[in-house]
């Protein structure tokens, strides 16, 4: 589903520092896994996140991404294959304030221009599969921290992607509402969803099929 070859990835800090992200990196994940990935603040998880979901580009190396080297593509090109194949679940939901939770979810057909009557059934649809169709008309102030993160969760679902991508996703969350959240990933997964989810708790990280260990921007 993706694979890494000989992925570097650098950042410039000033006329003559440089930061290696990533280094020398080559590993693939499958469809269909559900990979946890954890390693301490700045080993390379949040970055390896970035490149998996075509976000960012590699330095050096290349990036597949189902069966298709994307590394040299257009950004058009990318930004097309991201929009209908990832989806992105991040510790901050980000939802507009004036929007209700249905709105909120809507939100990637609307700023796409392909909205469809029907989007609104399956914007609901998304809502109860995160247990949250009451506060379909709420907006993000009348929610709790958890019931946003899902909401967000909800909207990462609205272009049926493939992958789903989620950097923290329980952060900051107690440990009632970061359970709920692993168990929609987990029924997601089981759906044939594939899953990359970065996470400092390691008693979530068991949950995933398979652990990356990311050290000062390498798998250990």
């Amino acid at each position: 589903m993706i694979r890494f070859h000989e992925v570097k990835k650098s950042y410039r800090l000033g006329r003559d520092r440089w930061v290696h992200a990533l280094e020398d990196m080559s590993m693939e994940i499958h469809k269909g896994e559900f990979i946890s990935i954890v390693g301490p603040s700045g080993s390379g998880k949040s970055t390896f996140l970035a490149l998996a979901g075509m976000i960012d580009r590699p330095t050096e190396g290349q990036v597949w991404f189902d069966q298709m080297e994307v590394t040299s593509l257009s950004d058009a090109k990318r930004a097309s294959i991201r929009s209908g194949k990832c989806g992105f679940v991040f510790q901050f939901p980000s939802l507009i304030p004036t929007l209700t939770s249905l709105e909120n979810v809507m939100l990637p057909k609307t700023i796409a221009g392909r909205y469809e009557t029907t989007d609104e059934n399956s914007a609901f649809s998304l809502l109860e599969k995160v247990g949250l169709t009451d506060k379909a008309q709420h907006l993000p102030y009348q929610l709790s921290g958890g019931e946003q993160r899902r909401v967000a969760m909800a909207r990462a679902l609205m272009n049926e992607p493939e992958v789903v991508l989620a950097d923290e996703p329980t952060g900051a969350l107690d440990q009632e509402n970061a359970l709920i959240i692993l168990d929609v990933f987990k029924r997601l997964n089981e759906e044939g969803k594939t899953i990359l989810m970065v996470t400092h708790d390691l008693e979530l990280a068991e949950h995933g099929h398979r652990l990356l260990r990311f050290e000062k921007g390498k798998l250990v």
